[in-house]
């Protein structure tokens, strides 16, 4: 198992309820397979599912990047303003 560290911004923050969490997870998740479960748990978020874009450590990844013991994930669903 991974612990990582998920920041929250915009739906997911309204979702959660939190600005982040930690979360334990198997070796070899992938961004988009944590991006997945988060959707599956707070199903109001499906509609940011395949539009969210991901970043770890600072830096924006694909989908397909897995996750490493201590990463800080963000996954960031479009948002707008003036």
């Amino acid at each position: 198992m991974i612990s990582i560290k998920l920041k929250l911004f915009a739906a997911y923050q309204e979702a959660l309820g939190q600005p982040e969490v930690s979360l334990s997870l198997p070796e070899g998740t992938t961004v988009k397979e944590l991006c997945d479960r988060i959707c599956n748990q707070y199903p109001d978020l499906k509609q940011w599912q395949n539009l969210t874009r991901f970043g770890i450590n600072l830096q924006f990844v694909e989908a397909d990047t897995s996750l490493q013991d201590g990463d800080e994930v963000v996954l960031i669903p479009p948002v707008s303003g003036g």
